[in-house]
């Protein structure tokens, strides 16, 4: 483990704790074939700090080492209709309205490609992706696609890209200054080149009181100002960022082209310390509300993603008061959630399973879970 006493983007020493949570699960995301296995995981703590002077938040404790990002890996969300939609927007988005055709892309943390396969043929490009839990074909649609099962970092340099896409990973990376370098450097001289990042948003965060978005996976943080500020030190030039799915992601949009850094951490510290006083009577409220349903019924969470799997280990570490998780994702079902131990289960087992009551971790899904439990003749409570 690494104590970081300097911010890993400005190495300002204006830090502030403002959450700390100790021995839970590194993932959330890993296949876990048996309860025994899932109650076995390798744990961690988290410090979760704040530099006040550009915003970035992180796990001041995070240890890279515990990580095993492999085969067993999977947060596919593509099982989703909602999301589904939400992917469709992203391929609109970069086809359509910025003009990704004829392209060479990289995908940086590309999962098993289908994201990079969409822009390859509706797009008419080509595409290198590079993701170490990748399990498919190296190569793909006549040798227009080809993945790399392997982190993208500064070895990677080589491969030539007209536009590069990274989605969901700089969360997951502990120096995410250094992942932007070596993009940077795949780009070389290209000035007409794009980059295109989604992250969480922290802001949202912090400002929904949403304590389960707290994990050990996601050690990097950041609001539209500090991602801002992370592509300026890596010497890019910041075209847009804006707010998606619902607030709860940025969207960046860069150009290899150096900028003026720009610090702005103090709205995001006064945030984080409002939620570092209330973070507590969140998490004693949620935990009476569960214990309130359980007493007069079953109850389930709805998503077996970080969300739900973080919750069910604040709120029920020892399988007491929730009966289950429910996941859309067929290789979700049958196993068991990280840590906590909870059976994972198709939203069509919730009826024989007496659920009457089922937590939705991600208010997003609320209307398509409706009409799943609809068409199924399902009726419970469903609480956000």
């Amino acid at each position: 483990m690494m104590q970081i006493n300097g911010c890993p983007l400005c190495e300002s020493r204006n830090l502030s704790q403002f959450l700390y949570r100790p021995d839970v699960p590194v993932h959330q995301n890993l296949l876990m074939r048996s309860r025994q296995q899932a109650r076995d995981i390798v744990r961690g703590d988290l410090a979760m700090t704040v530099c006040a002077d550009c915003g970035f938040v992180f796990n001041a404790v995070f240890d890279p080492s515990k990580l095993n990002y492999g085969e067993s890996y999977d947060n596919n969300q593509g099982c989703s209709s909602s999301f589904q939609r939400h992917l469709d927007d992203l391929v609109g988005l970069l086809i359509d309205s910025k003009g990704v055709r004829d392209k060479q892309i990289v995908e940086v943390g590309c999962g098993q490609g289908q994201f990079l396969q969409r822009l390859v043929r509706e797009g008419g490009n080509s595409g290198v992706g590079f993701d170490p839990s990748y399990t498919g074909p190296k190569e793909v649609l006549e040798g227009r696609m080809r993945f790399e099962s392997r982190y993208y970092d500064e070895s990677c340099t080589a491969v030539p890209a007209d536009v590069v896409i990274c989605r969901h990973v700089i969360e997951h990376v502990p120096d995410p200054v250094a992942l932007l370098r070596s993009v940077r450097a795949a780009i070389g001289e290209r000035s007409s080149a794009k980059v295109y990042f989604e992250t969480p948003c922290v802001e949202w965060i912090l400002s929904n009181g949403v304590v389960w978005d707290f994990f050990y996976e996601h050690c990097s943080l950041f609001t539209a100002e500090s991602l801002s500020t992370a592509f300026e030190i890596a010497g890019f030039r910041v075209d847009e960022v804006r707010h998606i799915f619902g607030g709860q992601y940025l969207w960046l949009e860069a150009s290899p082209v150096a900028s003026v850094v720009t610090l702005d951490g103090a709205r995001i510290s006064e945030l984080a310390a409002s939620f570092s006083s209330e973070e507590k009577l969140l998490y004693r409220d949620w935990q009476g509300r569960i214990a309130g349903y359980a007493r007069t019924g079953r109850v389930a969470l709805w998503g077996a993603g970080a969300k739900g799997v973080t919750f069910a280990n604040l709120i029920d570490p020892g399988c007491e008061l929730i009966d289950c998780l429910v996941d859309l994702n067929p290789n979700k079902q049958g196993k068991y959630v990280a840590g906590s131990g909870h059976a994972i289960v198709d939203p069509l087992q919730l009826g024989e399973r007496g659920v009457t009551d089922v937590v939705l971790m991600n208010p997003n899904y609320r209307d398509e879970n409706q009409i799943i439990l609809k068409q199924a003749g399902i009726s419970l409570n469903m609480i956000e």
